[in-house]
């Protein structure tokens, strides 16, 4: 049955004569309803009255006003008869969702025969509106100013005619002046709560240490368990009950001051981006990437690529370079996991309420929900558009669990890096296809596409088909003039990180883009293969990506020299246009509090918008021994609470004794020499290069006098039997009474984990093969908090180690045999261990200090702290590549 919306007419009359239809009742005249308003203090208890009344002489199942907010972009309930009562101020949409949200959108009544059939309808679970289907919303005006909404509801389906809801609006016309007294004698909703829940609303506060001790102060243990998510925390404390705990703590004056920061960083005009990549204001680049790893409570990421994703989008708003992000919507994320008795790696998947997350859907030019669709030679898929904010940049994310798709593509986008090569590439005809339509319905011009890994190439030739249709041009001209706006980043040296495709896969997804190109299925074929005629050959996203990009490039000076190698046959004539730009890592992200503390104090107080500035970093030397000593000691000593509690829980899980629950809760030694191990247990990198030699590692951690402990943790991909074995490994390891207690595995390795261990481990272990390791960023996460890099040399640490600045395992020599080069990394990393790392950390002076070790940790920060930052990286994106593909710069002799 079809949705009846009806417009408002123009002739509204006042409230008596439309109550006069109405069966006769006691009712107060419009002044009497003023003066209630007027002599009660409780604007709560008034609205109640006023709604009880509405209620009565309308006759409707459910009567409720929904009130604007004071930042007018979003309604809250703030009283209701026939909906739960304990949905009251817990209720709150955008103007940009659901009925009510429309209504005021629009400012404009609008009557729906049957609610849960409409677009814009969104279901909120504890109204318990389930039995009502009819819907008439009214906008509440006051001098033509919107107040609120009204919602009437019924359970029976039933349209209304333009005289109804003309008679209706003629009732409700008094409401407006009144709700709008009602908001000013008290705001319902308190100013503290409004300005909590804008700050939610902006991923900014995960990088703002006051911001994100606001949300912790209101509920300690329930913000940890939530994931530190501040929308889903403030959504389950009632209002009165926030209030009393704002009040409690003394909150009031740091919820201004961090809301105050958050709009001068909004409204700054004296960032780096506005001296230096203007050009990019009118025409943004347009990031694409399969991933962001922004925060563990907004999980869209798994690894390496989408942690580094989320660091540069974070830079780019602080730096105030324009950049609009672009990825997919995963509805249960990447899997938690969980070992079982044997020590193997299961995963679980987990619905994520989207709700419960600091997105809203994106709007197209009528106020409705994005949606866009891409034509296959098997039926038409479809992806709503959600908005995050960062900072001052957007996020977008395609989410394909929408009704116009079937059962199975509704599941497309429900897993990261899940199904097959059809789920793979289905994901990734959206994101690349499907990010550039949305672009498009939201009136974004990109002056720069960044494809960051070949995931979202076929934006590429998303791009070429709009250039041919607006310029009228063939594909080959069209390809040209987009290869002039687009970067492109590759991320591995390793041949599976490279999706390729079968010729049937291409045809059946890309078949109509290719009709629309005008090119043959040979041709297009040619553009993913190095041999263009080779019929064996697949479909590679990578190559698809360097052939229609002008500026290509690895993440580290090795990456980008071996990216040269492994694609010279694509350039025979040429040396391969692959540069590179090595990776950083977002400061504030991953600097633990108490380092930036000890930082502000000794950089200065504007330290951060200089970081990646040499000369910043070089006060480090002037810091006092014992005050980075002690600092690093509070952030080890939490690390090891933190790893004592989960490993506690993973083995209470697991069914172990009580003893063996208390020996984990006293195991682990402050005093001890700590190292890090956590990444992704893939082959090459080698997560076992460590336990080759047991007798070995027993001496090592057991050595009475200068003991070692390890803690891993990492995620094995579900299909990578190798990398679950592994796992299993060292699993196993931490249970051998040799090392039980001494070598610990976390389980459910994600970004709060990260945090801790890189903020608090003594030393952090990297063993790739080399020259497997694109970039890596975790040690540089290590080096801002005072720990020290133990690594191969290779990825960015292979332009890092100067000597003095950490350790490096090995001299860079690789061999052809993969056993003899393990055997020689795992005799140089034990070398390495016993006759410079632990010497060094146990060699104290007379005040207990390890001083040698200090001055090596200074050197780390003030040589490596510096270069391998976002800000410095995002820095070179725009002056190397963004500005030359917008055309922006004021020089250039390289022809383009």
């Amino acid at each position: 049955m079809p949705s009846t919306v009806t417009d408002m007419t123009d002739s509204i009359a006042t409230l008596e004569p439309a109550l006069a239809q109405l069966p006769p009742t006691p009712r107060p005249s419009l002044e009497a309803l003023r003066f209630m308003v007027a002599e009660r203090s409780d604007p709560a208890e008034t609205l109640n009255t006023v709604i009880r009344l509405i209620q009565e002489y309308i006759r409707t199942d459910v009567c409720s006003v929904y009130l604007l907010e004071p930042d007018r972009t979003h309604l809250v309930l703030a009283a209701t008869r026939g909906l739960r009562p304990e949905s009251v101020r817990r209720v709150r949409m955008s103007l940009q969702e659901g009925l009510a949200g429309l209504v005021a959108q629009e400012s404009r009544p609008i009557a729906v025969e049957d609610a849960t059939r409409h677009a814009r309808f969104k279901y909120f679970p504890e109204t318990g509106e389930e039995p009502y289907h009819s819907f008439v919303g009214l906008p509440l005006l006051d001098r033509g100013l919107l107040q609120g909404v009204l919602v009437l509801q019924n359970e029976a389906a039933r349209s209304f005619s333009r005289e109804e809801i003309a008679g209706l609006m003629e009732t409700v016309l008094p409401l407006g002046p009144i709700v709008s007294e009602v908001r000013r004698i008290e705001q319902l909703i308190a100013p503290d709560f409004e300005r909590l829940y804008g700050l939610s609303r902006n991923l900014w506060w995960c990088w703002d240490m006051a911001a994100e001790e606001l949300f912790h102060a209101l509920n300690p243990e329930r913000w940890h368990q939530l994931d530190h998510n501040p929308v889903a925390l403030i959504a389950e404390i009632p209002l009165f009950e926030l209030e009393e705990r704002i009040d409690r703590h003394v909150l009031s004056g740091a919820i201004n001051q961090c809301c105050r920061r958050l709009q001068e960083y909004l409204r700054n005009q004296d960032s780096w981006g506005d001296t230096h990549a203007g050009v990019l204001g009118a025409r943004p680049v347009a990031y694409f990437s399969a991933e962001f790893g922004l925060h563990e409570s907004v999980p869209v990421y798994s690894g390496g690529l989408g942690i580094l994703a989320g660091d540069h989008i974070k830079s780019a708003s602080d730096l105030g370079v324009p950049l609009i992000g672009v990825g997919l919507y995963y509805g249960q994320g990447y899997f938690h996991q969980y070992l079982d008795q044997d020590g193997w790696q299961h995963e679980d998947y987990l619905d994520v309420d989207a709700v419960q997350l600091p997105m809203e859907p994106a709007t197209d030019s009528d106020g409705q929900p994005l949606m866009i669709s891409i034509d296959t030679r098997t039926g038409t898929l479809s992806a709503l558009v959600w908005k995050l904010t960062v900072g001052r940049c957007t996020l977008l994310l395609l989410d394909s669990d929408v009704p116009e798709n079937n059962e199975q593509d509704r599941e497309l986008t429900a897993r990261l890096y899940g199904g097959d090569a059809r789920t793979r590439i289905r994901q990734e005809l959206l994101l690349g296809v499907g990010g550039i339509r949305a672009l498009e319905a939201l009136g974004i011009s990109p002056g720069v596409v960044h494809m960051n890994e070949g995931h979202s190439a076929f934006a590429a030739l998303e791009m070429a088909r709009r250039r041919m249709q607006t310029e009228g041009v063939d594909f080959w001209e069209a390809m040209l003039r987009v290869a002039r706006r687009n970067v492109f980043t590759t991320h591995t040296p390793v041949p599976a990180g490279h999706d390729r495709f079968t010729t049937d896969l291409v045809e059946e997804h890309l078949g109509p883009l290719r009709d629309a190109l005008g090119l043959s299925h040979d041709a297009l074929m040619g553009l993913g293969r190095v041999e263009p005629g080779n019929p064996g050959e697949k479909f590679c996203m990578t190559v698809l990506a360097l052939k229609m990009s002008r500026r290509s490039n690895g993440v580290s000076a090795l990456h980008g020299r071996v990216s040269r190698s492994m694609w010279r046959d694509l350039w025979p004539a040429r040396p391969a246009p692959i540069g590179h730009i090595t990776n950083g890592v977002h400061v504030l992200s991953w600097l633990a509090p108490q380092m930036r503390i000890l930082y502000e104090r000794h950089f200065g107080p504007d330290w951060v918008r200089h970081s990646a500035e040499p000369q910043v970093w070089s006060a480090i030397d002037r810091l006092d021994d014992g005050e980075l000593w002690e600092t690093h000691q509070v952030l080890k000593a939490r690390l090891l609470d933190f790893v004592r509690h989960r490993v506690t829980g993973q083995e209470t899980r697991r069914g172990a004794t009580a003893a063996v629950i208390e020996e984990l809760r006293r195991s682990l030694n402050l005093d001890t020499l700590t190292i890090g191990f956590a990444r992704r247990f893939a082959e090459y990198k080698r997560g076992n290069l460590l336990l080759a030699d047991l007798e070995a590692l027993d001496r090592l951690v057991n050595n009475p006098q200068a003991p070692v402990q390890i803690l891993f943790a990492g995620k094995a991909h579900p299909q990578d039997s190798i990398g679950k074995g592994i796992l299993r490994t060292i699993d196993q390891l931490s249970r051998d009474p040799r090392f039980a207690g001494k070598i610990v595995f976390v389980e459910d390795y994600d970004m709060n984990t990260a945090r801790h261990l890189v903020q608090g481990v003594d030393v952090w272990l990297n063993t790739p093969r080399r020259p497997l390791e694109a970039s890596g960023t975790s040690g540089q996460k290590v080096v801002l908090n005072g720990g020290l890099n133990l690594s191969v040399l290779d990825g960015w640490w292979a332009e890092a180690y100067d000597g003095r600045n950490g350790f490096s395992i090995g001299n860079g020599a690789t061999h052809t045999d993969q056993a003899r080069q393990d055997a020689h990394d795992g005799a140089a990393l034990y070398r390495t261990l016993l006759q410079e790392v632990i010497p060094l950390y146990y060699r104290r002076d007379t005040d207990g200090l390890p001083h040698a070790w200090i001055t090596r940790m200074k050197r780390s920060i003030r040589t490596l702290g510096w270069r391998f930052n976002a800000d410095r990286m995002v820095k070179d994106y725009v002056m190397k590549c963004y500005l030359p593909a917008a055309g922006g710069v004021s020089s250039d002799m390289s022809r383009d």
